[in-house]
């Protein structure tokens, strides 16, 4: 049976690609269609019990954008505890988006090219169909 993530953070996540703010539309036509060297990225994708702005899950690579009402020590807790999970956090300001854009897209694609490819979760008990039995 697939996991199925709090209807509550969904919902939140669901609201939030809808009404993205300004840097995150201008981040995310960058990082869509796997634009950025290929590596494909999900917008406000839920890792319960947070809500990632981007995450290439191929790679464990959250990239968020934070404005000036972010929390430095929550934002240091979340990052920790993302880090237990096997995921790498990299921040970037509203005005890093605004006036270097290409700057943080070089500085996701050199991180992102750099992080091995995270193994894939296989079902424990295979198709017996699919193993000729």
């Amino acid at each position: 049976m697939a996991l199925r993530i709090n209807e509550k953070l969904g919902q939140y996540a669901r609201d939030h690609r809808r009404e993205p703010t300004d840097y995150e539309r201008r981040l995310w036509g960058a990082l869509r269609a796997s634009q950025l060297g290929g590596f494909k990225f999900r917008r406000q994708a839920v890792i319960a019990p947070y809500i990632c702005d981007f995450l290439c899950p191929s790679i464990g690579l959250i990239v968020e954008v934070d404005d000036d009402r972010h929390d430095p020590i929550k934002d240091r807790d979340r990052d920790f505890d993302l880090a237990n999970q096997g995921y790498l956090v990299l921040r970037f300001s509203n005005a890093d988006i605004c006036d270097n854009l290409d700057g943080v897209l070089t500085a996701i694609l050199d991180r992102a090219s750099a992080l091995p490819e995270r193994q894939k979760i296989t079902h424990p008990n295979p198709s017996l169909s699919r193993e000729g039995l």
